[in-house]
């Protein structure tokens, strides 16, 4: 049975602000696939005489970090401390993503560049606020080494930080071994947290929270979500075949729910008043559900921020983040903060 949680009473916005105020002493570990994200924006007016397809006329681009990489941004732009483990290349892709990181205070002393490896970059060409095409490029194979280099930063970078948070994109920087040696250190801290794709499902052990999207944890878990029935089976599966301690499944406009071993699932409605764009919500949720665990919150007040967080992002355009004065400007609503 679903039991329904508004968001939030009023009353809840001190002791959640409060929450948000203690991420500045949160230390997070992100590492996963890290991305650019590059914004090519013009306007349509013909038809191309070459082919049925638009001609955008160019008027401006920008570049986000994206991936593993906004992750990070997230973090830092909620107030947490945060360094990276990834790979990128050396070309210009690549530099341009150590930099923006610098820039924001992220710690790059885990990034293995290799001249062998292309900069994974996703670049979306828009007319009028729609997506006319994504061009990803991406290597082919990352190689053994830089994956063991991965595995090595991580591991030697575990005891100065209070959580790890994996962004995998199924691009090859988590590993099965990677996961494996998270799990086996997963007796005391650091606090583990996870987004999860295809390839990893069954390597997957042990954490703080997984959170799964509704495709992801259909496609996990091996159930049609056609349901509440069907969604508490899939949580369920879930929780036993990652054995972590809790499980977020964000379900886009129908908000998150949450699983916990031997308690019933808790839904969250969606918080977002308009949706202009939900490229990289995920990573905002992710980010500031391990951003509040870490800081000491309960699993469900985690919820209640994640999706705060979420309900900001997807009313702004491109790969974003939120900060945390927008985040406190949020909670305000529901009372003195």
């Amino acid at each position: 049975m679903r039991t329904r949680l508004p968001i939030p009473v009023r009353g809840d916005g001190p002791r959640l602000a409060a929450l948000v105020r203690r991420f500045r002493r949160v230390r997070l570990l992100v590492v996963g696939d890290v991305m650019l994200d590059q914004f090519v924006r013009g306007r349509v007016s013909r038809i191309s005489p070459e082919a049925p397809v638009p001609v955008v006329r160019v008027i401006g681009e920008s570049f986000h970090l994206g991936g593993a990489a906004n992750v990070a941004a997230n973090i830092r732009a909620l107030g947490g401390q945060a360094a990276i483990v990834g790979v990128v290349g050396t070309d210009a892709h690549g530099k341009r993503v150590d930099r923006e990181l610098r820039a924001i205070g992220v710690g790059t002393w885990g990034l293995v560049r290799r001249s062998t490896v292309q900069t994974i970059c996703k670049t979306r060409i828009l007319a009028h606020q729609q997506q006319v095409v994504r061009l990803d490029r991406e290597p082919h194979d990352l190689g053994r080494r830089p994956v063991r280099a991965v595995i090595e930063r991580v591991l030697r970078a575990l005891p100065r930080f209070d959580g790890v948070v994996v962004s995998d994109y199924n691009k090859g920087v988590v590993s099965a071994e990677l996961l494996r040696r998270l799990a086996e250190r997963r007796d005391g801290k650091p606090m583990l947290f996870i987004d999860p794709k295809r390839g990893n499902f069954q390597h997957y052990a042990r954490a703080t929270l997984v959170k799964p999207n509704l495709e992801a944890a259909a496609a996990a878990s091996g159930v049609e979500l056609d349901g509440d029935a069907a969604l508490a089976r899939a949580g369920r599966r879930l929780l036993e075949l990652w054995r972590c301690e809790s499980v977020l499944i964000s379900r886009g406009e129908e908000g998150m729910t949450l699983f916990r071993p031997k308690r019933p699932m808790k839904h969250f409605p969606t918080a977002a008043r308009e949706v202009f764009d939900v490229t990289g919500a995920g990573d905002t949720v992710l980010s500031t559900a391990a951003l509040a665990l870490a800081a000491g919150a309960s699993f469900e007040d985690a919820a209640v921020l994640a999706n705060r967080a979420a309900g900001i992002v997807v009313g702004k355009l491109g790969t974003a983040t939120v900060a945390a004065e927008e985040l406190l400007a949020e909670l305000r609503q529901d009372g003195p903060a």
